[in-house]
């Protein structure tokens, strides 16, 4: 059974569109336009539409190095701790961080037993934030290696972005936590378990630290991190970090009173605000209505209420969290989920497969239409702010 689900981990890892595609390749069969335009979205990369076969090596090359190594360093405390048995968690854990998945095979605390283990915490850490950067992102490292000045815009964006998220993060988490989950522990279990916090929570689904035993503020700074999730074309889930970007640059315009959003040399397409900020407001329309659905379901639920007494977290609380957590693709839980009834399942399955798919990926697909000709309609006004 773990088999099966590490080969399904891994499937959805590298995107549905990339394992047809290579099933492609080794019948020696050639790809239609429709299929090749479909393998670079899901990369992440819909400019080029030739060297498919080319992107196709340097993603499977890719996750087999990046796993490789990640697997060869947890295989030193694993083996140590499990004897031969090491070797295949290594490997399994070393899959399931890369791909964002979160699944272990532990127990009930996960990583719990690592969180102060610099070989285990950094390694997947690692293997979370390259599985989160993207396709497109690692094939134009590779390309431009350090001439940073050559990066495509889009690559700089997302590794200032990710990089601001992560620092930021950890360093908030450190202070949330310092006096109350983290409390009596030495600086550098603090700094291990508040970095871990950080980037598990864009959509990973490991922890070191039970998340029914984190702050206010870290329960909210988490709901945004998943929120946020990785980047597009990558293994992550989210809004993706492009897109919160493009979201803040251009509200920086408007409130400059800007035509154009400017990021360094570059001026970006007027078309992506607001496709940016319609993915935004589908993602928290979606999850405001699961909340909704799932408030009323377990409205009476008894082992919710006794838990509430245990740890002092309300109904809403719980539900909002699993809800971002299932919409972001990352797989924490604050104990609810186990107690739930089959209608709020339900509601959470619908929301994770929409956040793997992608929110502007499922509504192109069930809303398109083709149309002779657009009308274009007179122009009027409608107060906003």
């Amino acid at each position: 059974g773990q088999i099966v689900i590490l080969l399904l981990i891994q499937t959805g890892g590298l995107g549905f569109m990339t394992f047809v595609s290579s099933i492609f390749l080794i019948f020696r069969r050639s790809m239609g336009l429709y299929e090749r335009r479909a393998l670079l979205i899901s990369s992440g990369d819909e400019a080029k539409m030739a060297g498919i076969g080319s992107l196709l090596k340097r993603i499977f090359l890719g996750t087999a190095i990046f796993e490789g190594f990640g697997a060869a360093f947890l295989s030193i405390p694993f083996c140590r701790d499990f004897g031969s048995a090491g070797a295949y968690y290594a490997v399994f854990h070393s899959i399931s961080a890369f791909c964002n998945a979160g699944f272990d095979v532990l127990g009930n605390n996960s990583l719990s037993s690592y969180a102060a283990d610099p070989v285990v915490t950094l390694t997947i850490c690692a293997l979370i934030l390259l599985g989160g950067l993207g396709f497109l992102v690692w094939s134009d490292v590779l390309d431009c290696r350090h001439r940073i000045k050559k990066y495509q815009l889009n690559t700089k964006v997302v590794l200032l972005v990710s990089a601001i998220l992560v620092v930021f993060s950890t360093i908030l988490y450190l202070g949330f936590e310092w006096n109350f989950s983290q409390k009596d522990m030495p600086l550098d279990e603090k700094l291990l378990r508040s970095l871990f916090n950080a980037c598990t929570v864009r959509t990973a689904g490991f922890y070191t630290t039970p998340f029914d035993n984190l702050s206010d503020s870290s329960y909210l700074l988490t709901i945004i991190l998943m929120c946020i999730g990785g980047n597009a074309g990558s293994t992550a889930g989210g809004i993706k970090v492009g897109t919160a970007a493009v979201i803040i640059m251009g509200m920086a315009g408007v409130f400059r009173g800007s035509r154009d959003i400017n990021i360094g040399k570059k001026r970006l397409d007027g078309a992506l605000v607001p496709q940016a900020l319609a993915i935004f407001a589908a993602f928290l329309i979606a999850v405001i209505f699961a909340a909704l659905v799932i408030c009323a379901a377990e409205s009476n639920n008894a082992a919710l209420a006794e838990l509430s007494k245990i740890d002092g977290f309300s109904l809403i609380d719980r539900v909002m969290f699993e809800c971002f957590s299932a919409m972001g693709t990352v797989g924490l839980t604050i104990s609810a989920t186990p107690h739930f009834g089959l209608i709020s399942k339900i509601m959470l399955m619908i929301l994770m497969y929409a956040g793997r798919v992608g929110v502007l990926t499922l509504a192109l697909a069930l809303g398109e239409k083709k149309t002779a000709g657009e009308v274009r309609k007179p122009i009027d006004k409608v107060m906003i702010g």
